[in-house]
């Protein structure tokens, strides 16, 4: 394997340039959220070659892995993997996240960071009017007529979300308000779970130049249950997509944005060229909704939600200082989600001109191939373990996923951990690997067979989903856990205890309103305010 090692301090000059560079944190997404550099991008080792050609689209900008510290292995192992994709240009950050705190360099905990100190720095930058829970609960009793847009997508917004409340995801909010909203007179409140979402749909009605009172709710639906009030679930309520005249006003009203925050457009034979030049990362990413994305999208695009985009901007794009196009059929979403990101400080953001046609490709976006190894079907499954062998059903789906549901008796390993944790099964004569649709399974069994070479190793063919979609009986719970469950950044209300949500509630909006702090001692970001 060939890599440099970098030390924090050099590392830090570098980050305060405007060339491309990625700091890739490798550990655990849990663990990336107890303290991290500013601006990492959680990889975890674990699900890397599931990711990495998707954050990392370009094979020569500079990556610097980062772990834990001295004593853990992680980044070495990554730099095996981006070897085998060949990737040109890789360091590691010299003591991990140990060498960084004692540097006297900042960690910042949480997950999104960027996105979420950018949230607060549009409500102080711009003051965003808001409305508290207890507001808005007293208008709504007194008869007011009040539309409450919940920006989240619809998996969170048919979780919880505020009564009355209608689902209308980020960027959709200024492509449909004016078909969701018929008179200019309504008052129009945004929530979101938290604060980030809140905050810039709100705004970005504002910058849109609605006539309609706007504001975020403040703290969202957690500010909601705080406040003791009810939340509604399984919801379905969705605002209709455009007609023409509705259309035409978002878009005019979007093409004013653009002019007020420079936001920069580019064409179709510009992308392609950009796309053959291997020495600049180019991001190309379709901000409208999965159902348009699956009907047609560019050759080599990603679905990226604009409203995700900008609240989640490390999932989607891991180099720093690299070119983003962000592409839509009529531009306003686009529009809209290129003027946050340029506020942001991502200087090379481009709007592509021209609606798409019949260029496109349908279908889901790319995903890397995998090594197949050998499976065992759901029935072939189930018929072992009624007749009780001596087997073992390892799930490495996330803690999240398992705790929802997964094959009965199976243990929960992080696969990056299998090498330590294995040793906590049984002796068996057959090992089954499972995750949700099987792909982390089968990059997993090569090791586990080199872990256990006296057990048969065989993946659940099509993963834990196959076993649910064929009707067999899923357990519940952290029944039989090889790792501690520390691979995924748990939200506030991911418990059942009533007294411990409250707390991580509070926990954790006082962790984001106390972020613009922290990015001011830290130094490193300047957002750009209009």
């Amino acid at each position: 394997m060939s890599y440099s090692l970098l030390s924090p301090i050099d590392l830090r000059q570098i980050m305060m340039s405007k060339a491309e560079y990625a700091l890739i944190d490798v550990r655990e997404q849990g663990v990336h959220s107890e303290g991290h550099p500013f601006f990492a991008v959680s990889l975890p080792l674990s699900r890397f070659e599931l990711d990495v050609e998707r954050l990392l689209p370009g094979k020569f900008a500079p990556i610097y892995l980062l772990d834990q510290g001295p004593e853990t292995e992680f980044a070495v192992r990554a730099v095996k993997l981006l070897e085998e994709r060949n990737y040109a240009n890789i360091a590691i950050v010299e003591g991990g996240v140990f060498a960084w705190r004692e540097a006297g360099l900042e960690l910042f905990s949480g997950v999104n960071v960027p996105s979420k100190a950018f949230g607060e720095f549009v409500e102080e930058a711009y003051e965003t009017p808001h409305i508290t829970a207890e507001e808005l609960a007293k208008r709504q009793e007194k008869g007011e007529t009040i539309a409450i847009f919940d920006s989240r997508p619809f998996p969170e917004f048919h979780r919880m979300s505020i009564p009355g409340g209608i689902d209308i995801p980020g960027a959709e909010l200024v492509h449909r308000v004016f078909e969701a909203v018929v008179d200019d007179k309504t008052q129009i409140v945004v929530n979101c779970a938290g604060r980030t979402r809140s905050i810039i749909g709100a705004q970005s009605l504002i910058n849109a130049g609605l006539s309609n009172p706007v504001c975020a709710l403040k703290d969202g639906t957690m500010g909601w249950y705080l406040a003791d009030f009810e939340l509604a679930h399984r919801q379905d309520a969705l605002a209709p997509p455009p007609a023409l005249p509705a259309a035409v006003r978002s878009q005019k009203a979007a093409l004013a944005v653009a002019d007020r925050f420079d936001v920069k457009f580019t064409t179709l034979e510009s992308v392609k060229a950009w796309q053959r030049d291997d020495q600049t990362t180019l991001y190309v990413l379709d901000v409208r909704t999965e159902e348009e994305y699956l009907d047609g999208h560019l050759p080599g695009s990603y679905h990226a939600p604009g409203g995700q985009l900008v609240q989640a901007t490390d999932e989607f794009v891991a180099v720093r200082n690299a070119k983003i196009v962000v592409v839509d059929d009529d531009a306003t979403r686009a529009i809209m989600t290129a003027s946050w990101l340029t506020q942001m400080d991502w200087q090379q953001v481009y709007v592509l001109q021209g609606v798409l046609d019949a260029r496109c490709e349908s279908g889901p976006q790319p995903r890397p191939s995998i090594p197949l190894h050998p499976h065992i079907s759901v029935l072939e499954l189930d018929a072992v373990l009624t007749s009780r062998e001596a087997t073992a059903v390892i799930d490495l789906a996330s803690s999240l996923s398992y705790r929802k549901g997964h094959v009965p008796g199976s243990y929960w390993a992080i696969r990056s951990r299998l090498s330590t944790d294995h040793i906590f099964i049984p002796p068996v004569g057959l090992i089954i690997l499972t995750s949700d649709d099987s792909r982390l399974a089968h990059l997993a069994a090569p090791e586990i067979a080199l872990l256990r070479p006296d057990a048969i190793v065989r993946v659940l063919e099509g993963g834990t989903d196959a076993w649910e979609e064929m009707g067999q009986k899923l357990e519940s719970g952290d029944t039989n856990l090889l790792s501690a469950a520390d691979d995924v950044w748990y939200k506030p209300y991911d418990t059942n205890n009533s007294e411990e949500i409250r707390q991580r509630m509070q926990d954790y909006l006082t962790w984001e309103v106390g972020l613009l702090q922290q990015v001011e001692r830290d130094g490193l970001v300047r957002f750009r305010r209009y």
